[in-house]
């Protein structure tokens, strides 16, 4: 393992290199996977309702932090990414939203040729069975289960009833042919467990002798000869060790560290490089085009617990803990969390720009039982999110020693028009909120305590409250121009053998939650790296026809 030989070098076990594990592997290459963090046999990982310790005591997450945001009152942001196998696909909420389609055009018409809606639809079918069966926009026998979340609370119709009543549409399928309006949630479970790109992808792939998997083994540099990537040098167990790829280094790694690994390895605008005491090879924007969804919370007590609030009795959730561990069964097996909507923040905007996320889960939520541990006070919210913002941060060195973490900015609502778009959010999630449907539920607005008249009282609780949705993107942006990093196939520009696979490479935001995206990405990679494509037969004869005229205008 020292000095070893394989047809391919996969940094990053995450949402993109456990698919790209798989599927190149499956023709007799060799792989060589390697991994930061550990293992996922963690049940909290595993069991859907296990995802709350994960989030609370920031479990197999890297715990970076952003520098202070100036428009953020000086808030540092939270940046959670996944540091195990599976990667964020492991501690995420495991929501599926593909996106709209009209996010794909806009890609393909910027530059990134071959990622339109109409030839990435193949991938998405491809890589996951969905619970009603395949459709025209869904798929029926992939690795990834997908499913209807399952969550039996009343509040959920009232929501949509809610959303009507204010002229929101409702959606039967928002991943289907109509993206926008209040729809019933979509969650990456299979037999009540957690469908992560792992367990999905990569548990089959390691069953295969030609797959070799390397956890807690840390990338330090891609070996770089005469132009091209040839190999990585890495930590593991104190040891550094090297491993050489015959055919293509591929770097997985996220849109944080996958910057940071180019440019460690000399990859990056060249004055920084020079500046941080790398010496620099390929002088490309690699770090530049960060940007995250950012979203707020409106929350009100509930006159009356719900269901999800029953559950959390410590004996109660004993039991149902043991049967999803067991059998797939269960309580613990359903996540807290039944719709979401898409919507537009006006009427002359093309389409959905805002998703609420609905929850109903209080802040302090937590294990309760008679005479022991008081119920908390229940209560549920709606978290408006900007969907495309136009702000632009980046991700930059810190210094040329690999365990020094790189300086993240966001540079959150540096555009105006951000902050214009999220407080129209507010404004149209409010009136949800408040509306006549809701009656049988709301009590006390909570958050926030006191109405907000003035656009100029929202705009301080937006900078006060707001925070990322943990989906950053775009450091390695994918294009045809100087501003590009990556050429459309995915190859890094000017360094032959080298190919990024993962966020990093979106030049922009889908108006969706990233994960669904990016095991997209990786499926459509495997084909390119293979010599396939969407003329495929058993890919294009799914693809519906008119995919332009899918989404409402």
């Amino acid at each position: 393992m020292d000095r070893e030989h394989f047809d391919y070098v996969i940094i990053g076990a995450g949402s993109a290199g456990c698919v790209l594990t798989d599927r190149l592997s499956q023709g007799g290459a060799r792989v060589l996977l390697l991994e930061a963090g550990g293992s996922d046999f963690n049940p909290l990982i595993s069991i859907p309702i296990g995802m709350g310790k994960l989030h609370q005591y920031k479990l197999y997450d890297w715990r970076e932090t952003s520098e202070p945001e100036p428009n953020l009152m000086g808030r540092r942001m939270q940046v959670a990414r996944g540091k195990v196998l599976g990667g964020s696909s492991s501690i995420n909420i495991m929501a599926y939203t593909r996106g709209n389609p009209r996010d794909y055009d806009r890609w393909a018409d910027n530059g990134a040729r071959g990622w339109s809606y109409a030839e990435v639809l193949p991938y998405f079918r491809s890589c996951e069975t969905w619970q009603d069966g395949a459709d025209p926009w869904r798929g029926g026998d992939g690795p990834l289960g997908t499913q209807w979340a399952k969550t039996v609370d009343p509040i959920y119709q009232s929501w949509i009833e809610a959303g009507k009543s204010l002229g929101h549409p409702a959606t039967p399928d928002y991943n289907g042919a109509r993206p926008e309006g209040f729809g019933r949630g979509q969650y990456t479970i299979r037999d009540g467990r957690r469908s992560s790109t792992a367990r999905a992808f990569l548990a089959p792939a390691r069953r295969r002798r030609n797959v070799v998997v390397a956890t807690r083994a840390f990338a330090t540099k891609i070996l770089i000869e005469r132009g091209r990537a040839v190999g990585v040098a890495y930590m593991q167990g104190g040891r550094a060790r090297t491993a050489y790829a015959d055919r293509e280094v591929i770097v997985s790694a996220g849109a944080i560290n996958t910057p940071h690994l180019l440019m460690l390895s000399g990859i990056g605008d060249a004055a920084h490089l020079k500046a941080s005491g790398v010496t620099p090879l390929v002088d490309l924007p690699v770090g530049k085009n960060l940007q995250d969804h950012l979203g707020i919370s409106i929350n009100w007590r509930r006159l009356s617990p719900g269901p999800f609030r029953d559950a959390m009795r410590l004996d109660r959730l004993a039991v149902s803990m043991a049967l999803a561990y067991f059998t797939g069964t269960g309580a613990a097996t359903v996540v807290p969390g039944g719709l979401h909507a898409f919507i537009r923040s006006a009427p002359a905007v093309a389409y959905a720009d805002i998703e609420f996320m609905f929850h109903t889960v209080p802040a302090g939520a937590g294990l309760w039982f008679p005479g022991i541990a008081p119920a908390y006070d229940d209560g549920y919210g709606i978290r408006p999110a900007l969907m495309r913002p136009q702000s632009r941060g980046d991700v930059t060195l810190r210094s040329a020693d690999p365990r020094e973490r790189p300086i993240i900015r966001f540079n959150a609502l540096s555009a105006p028009k951000d902050l214009t778009v999220l407080r129209e959010g507010y404004k149209r999630a409010l009136e949800v909120g408040e509306a006549h449907a809701m009656r049988p539920y709301r009590g006390v607005r909570v958050d926030p305590d006191q109405d907000l008249n003035t656009d100029a009282a929202i705009d301080d609780y937006i900078r006060r409250t707001a925070i990322t949705m943990l989906h950053p993107v775009g450091t390695c942006k994918m294009g045809g121009d100087d501003s590009a990093v990556v050429n459309p196939d995915l190859t890094v520009r000017g360094v032959g053998g080298l190919r990024v696979v993962d966020g990093s490479v979106m030049p922009d935001l889908v108006s969706a939650h990233i994960n669904a995206a990016i095991i997209m990405i990786a499926e459509k990679a495997s084909h390119m790296i293979l010599g396939r494509d969407a003329a495929t037969p058993m890919l294009i004869d799914v693809a519906p026809k008119g995919l332009r005229d899918s989404a409402p205008h």
